[in-house]
């Protein structure tokens, strides 16, 4: 089963770093303020990238090597990947 690893731009300019099946359903569940506890009190405001993986095990080991990098390194890969990629979401 393929997983994604996300990257969301807070409404706080922070960025929240997840995996999921379905991204634009877990964008929603994080919307609602029923997704991570993060999101809950950093509402999201945008999707910055997703990057898509073959299995959990390798998607939970990008995200976390993703989470111990710095908010600018984050935001620094989404421009070198071009990982603005539109899924319907804002």
């Amino acid at each position: 089963m393929t997983w994604f690893l996300y990257l969301l731009e807070c409404r706080d300019g922070s960025i929240y770093t997840g995996i999921a099946v379905d991204v634009a359903a877990r964008y929603a569940a994080h919307e609602k303020g029923k997704g991570a506890r993060y999101t809950r009190s950093h509402p999201p405001r945008r999707l910055l990238a997703v990057v898509e993986y073959p299995d959990r095990s390798t998607a939970s080991k990008a995200e976390y090597a993703m989470k111990r990098l710095s908010a600018a390194e984050k935001r620094c890969f989404c421009l070198q990947r071009d990982a603005l990629w539109v899924l319907g979401l804002p």
